[in-house]
C-alpha cells in the first residue's frame, strides 16, 4: 500500500502542476499529457522496483488488438443510444441543427473550440492513447496487482476507483480558483465527477477481471474520452449543451450491462467449481483415483 499513495501521490502532483502551472490543455496540444507521459514512466519504474512485467500488471501478450476493438465496439455502442436521446430532445424543443464532426478540448460542462485541421485529430488521438495507457496500466494494473495480494477483488476495485474518481478533482478546482465557477458549482461538479469516475472505474475494474488484460477497458476508455471531443450536437444556441446528459446516459448504460455480464460470469464460474467439486466428491466415494 506505501507504494501505490507514493506513486498515486507523485503522479497527483505532476497533474496539478500541468493543470494549474503549464496548462497544457489550453495550447495546441489541447491535451495534459505530460504529467501522463511521466506517469507511464513511474508506472514502469515502480512495476520494475516490484519485479512486475508487463504481463503482471495487465498487458498480456495475444489478442490484444481484438480486445481493443471490441472495447472501442462496445464504448461506441453505448454511446449510440446516448447521442439519439439528445438529438430527439433538441429536436423536440425545436433547436438542433447538425451533427458535427471536429476537435475540441473537453470541458466539465461543456466542450471549447473547434478545429478541423487533420493535424488536432491526431494530437486528439493520440493524447488519448496516452491517457489511457497511463490510467488503465496505473489504476487498473499496477495498483489493482498490489492490492490483489492482501485484499479482495471487492477491496481492490473499491480502492483503487475511488482513487481514480480522486484523480478527477483537478478540473473543478481549477474552475473555482480561476474564477470561472462559485465554490458551490465547484462542489457540485466535484462531487458529481468524482462519483461518476469512481463507478466508471469500477467498469473498468470489472472488464480487466473478465477479460483477463487490460485492452478491452482501453479500448472502452479511450471511447469515452474521444467521442465527446470529436462528434458534437450543435443547436441554434450553441454546441453540447447536453453533454453531461449524453455522457450520464452512455455511462449508466455501458455500467449496467458490464454488471449484469459480470454478475453472470461470477455465478457461471461458482457453479462451475460447485460441480467440479461434486464430480471430484462422488469419484471418491466410487474409489475412483
Amino acid at each position: 500500500m506505501v507504494e501505490i499513495i507514493f506513486t498515486y501521490v507523485l503522479c497527483f502532483i505532476l497533474r496539478v502542476v500541468e493543470y494549474f502551472g503549464l496548462h497544457t490543455d489550453r495550447t495546441i496540444i489541447g491535451e495534459a499529457v505530460i504529467h501522463k507521459i511521466l506517469g507511464i514512466v513511474i508506472m514502469i519504474a515502480v512495476a520494475k522496483k516490484l519485479a512486475y512485467s508487463a504481463e503482471d500488471i495487465g498487458f498480456t501478450k495475444g489478442k490484444s488488438r481484438w480486445n481493443i476493438l471490441k472495447g472501442v465496439a462496445f464504448g461506441i455502442s453505448a454511446f449510440i443510444p446516448a447521442y439519439i436521446v439528445e438529438v430527439l430532445i433538441t429536436m423536440n424543443a425545436g433547436s438542433f441543427k447538425a451533427l458535427e464532426i471536429f476537435v475540441s478540448t473537453y470541458a466539465i460542462d461543456k466542450n471549447l473550440g473547434n478545429r478541423t485541421a487533420a493535424v488536432f485529430f491526431l494530437i486528439c488521438i493520440l493524447g488519448n492513447v496516452i491517457n489511457v495507457v497511463m490510467e488503465e496500466g496505473m489504476f487498473r494494473g499496477l495498483f489493482a496487482r498490489i492490492l490483489s495480494q492482501k485484499h479482495t477483488f471487492l477491496a481492490t476495485a473499491v480502492i483503487t476507483s475511488v482513487f481514480f474518481g480522486i484523480w478527477h478533482i483537478v478540473g473543478p478546482v481549477r474552475n473555482y480558483i480561476e474564477g470561472t465557477s462559485s465554490i458551490t458549482g465547484m462542489v457540485v461538479n466535484s462531487i458529481i465527477l468524482v462519483a461518476s469516475s469512481t463507478l466508471v472505474g469500477l467498469k473498468f475494474t470489472m472488464l480487466t477481471s473478465m477479460t483477463g488484460s487490460l485492452y478491452f477497458a482501453m479500448g472502452d476508455h479511450f471511447v469515452n474520452n474521444t467521442i465527446v471531443n470529436l462528434l458534437h450536437v450543435i443547436t441554434g444556441s450553441g454546441a453540447d449543451e447536453m453533454m453531461v446528459v449524453r455522457v450520464s446516459i452512455a455511462q449508466t448504460i455501458s455500467f449496467l450491462v458490464v454488471l449484469a455480464c459480470y454478475i453472470k460470469v461470477r455465478r457461471d464460474n461458482a457453479a462451475e467449481h460447485a460441480s467440479q467439486a461434486g464430480f471430484g466428491e462422488s469419484r471418491g466415494n466410487l474409489g475412483i483415483q
